[in-house]
């Protein structure tokens, strides 16, 4: 492989391995700290970086123009952080070669799947229910506040699945759990506290990974992507303070 193409390629798995990470919930000097490792072991020691929360810009070497990737969605799924990781040590270890590499960035979502629905419903009722016991000890509640926790993230789901409006499926989702626990506590006489009850629904809703890596990328020096999730994270919040104030605007 040719210098000038051996560079393109260190560049377009960067790029990729950075994208990858910052989509799936990673803070950017772990982001920023991968790149650099990457194309350090790569040989390519004149390479240069900008990592922000909606794209990145690199170039390998100073004869040859940088190139950009957008960003254009974030979820979490830290697993996948670990993976790119992974494959970045063992690259470091030269146990991969660059085409591997970018091969094995490019099928990341064929080797590491998502939970599957049962999983996440699973722990949207583990989180929601147990939050009743750990901290108002109200075990008559736990399983109302489990099924809501769980109508709560299908609705969050299928919402995000089928719309491109950010934090709709949040309002919506948070006025489905408000009007639910109204319902269970005032109408049908299933638990002991409304509030206690949408409180620990809402749980698996609350932004609490972009919040951290907000007050991180701050910390760390980063003062575009840190203030960026944490408007980001305090705008979610406010999209599920809202759902549940409609909620007992309606019923309350």
């Amino acid at each position: 492989m040719n210098p000038k193409n051996r560079d393109r390629l260190v560049v377009e798995i960067c790029l990729l391995a950075g994208k990858i990470m910052i989509e799936n919930g990673s803070e950017m000097v772990r982001v920023t700290d991968t790149i650099d490792r990457i194309a350090k072991n790569a040989g390519a020691f004149q390479a240069r970086s900008y990592v922000t929360l909606t794209g990145i810009i690199m170039s390998a070497n100073y004869n040859n123009g940088a190139q950009v990737i957008s960003i254009d969605k974030r979820s979490f799924d830290l697993e996948k952080v670990s993976v790119v990781n992974d494959y970045s040590r063992k690259f470091a270890e030269r146990k991969i070669n660059l085409r591997q590499f970018y091969y094995a960035l490019e099928h990341i979502d064929d080797t590491v799947p998502r939970f599957n629905k049962w999983m996440q419903l699973l722990g949207a009722a583990m989180v929601s229910g147990c939050l009743e016991i750990v901290f108002r000890n109200n075990i008559k509640d736990f399983p109302i506040a489990c099924l809501i926790g769980v109508f709560g993230w299908i609705m969050y789901s299928v919402i995000e699945k089928y719309t491109s409006i950010k934090f709709l499926s949040e309002f919506i989702a948070a006025l489905g759990i408000g009007l639910l626990s109204i319902i269970s506590i005032n109408y049908l006489h299933l638990g002991n506290s409304v509030d206690d009850l949408i409180i620990g629904s809402i749980m698996p809703l609350v932004p609490g990974v972009p919040i951290t890596n907000a007050v991180r990328d701050v910390l760390s020096g980063n003062l575009i992507s840190g203030p960026s999730r944490g408007v980001e994270a305090i705008i979610s919040a406010c999209a599920l303070g809202f759902g549940v104030a409609m909620a007992i605007k309606i019923l309350g």
